[in-house]
Parts: structure tokens; C-alpha cells; sequence
């Protein structure tokens, strides 16, 4: 097994975790999903921080605070749009 497929399996626990901690899902569909957790783990071996796969890493340490998933972003996004713009968490189903 790789570093990175390592990292992804680690990053799939924990955000399956906080989804369920926050009343969220994780994305249906496999695929996305595991396009969206292998961006994670890539930034999490890269830069050492689980910044989102969707955001741009600046080099700005307090800038990119911001993006470290859960972003500070994605409640708003679930709320307005049903998932965060990485398209990671989703609105649970009723």
C-alpha cells in the first residue's frame, strides 16, 4: 500500500466520522468520492495539513487555515446548496 492510498484510507474514516458528527453524508457516489478523498490525501502528504481539494493552497499560513477541511466555508455551502463546494459533505437525505 502506498503513502497515499494510506493517507485516503485515513482521511475516509475521519471524514465519515465528522459527517456523521455533523449531521452530514459523505458523497453518494464512489467515484466523486474517491476523486475528492485522494485530493485530500495528496494535500495532506504534500503540505501536511488536509487542505480542501477544491481551494487553492496559498503559502499564506493564515489564508490557508481557512481551507483545511472542514473548511470554514462548508456549512454555508451545505445550507445553501445541499454539499460543500468539494462536493465531500452533503445534506443528509430526508
Amino acid at each position: 500500500m502506498t503513502n497515499n492510498e494510506s493517507t485516503k484510507e485515513d482521511m475516509h474514516v475521519w471524514t465519515s466520522k465528522y459527517a456523521d458528527k455533523a449531521g452530514y453524508m459523505l458523497n453518494p457516489d464512489e467515484e466523486s468520492l474517491h476523486l475528492v478523498l485522494e485530493g485530500l490525501a495528496r494535500n495532506r502528504n504534500k503540505h501536511g495539513k488536509n487542505y480542501c481539494p477544491c481551494r487553492i493552497v496559498t503559502g499564506d499560513e493564515q489564508e490557508d487555515k481557512k481551507i483545511i477541511c472542514p473548511c470554514i466555508y462548508h456549512k454555508d455551502e451545505i445550507s445553501n446548496d445541499g454539499s460543500c463546494h468539494c462536493d465531500l459533505f452533503f445534506k443528509k437525505k430526508d
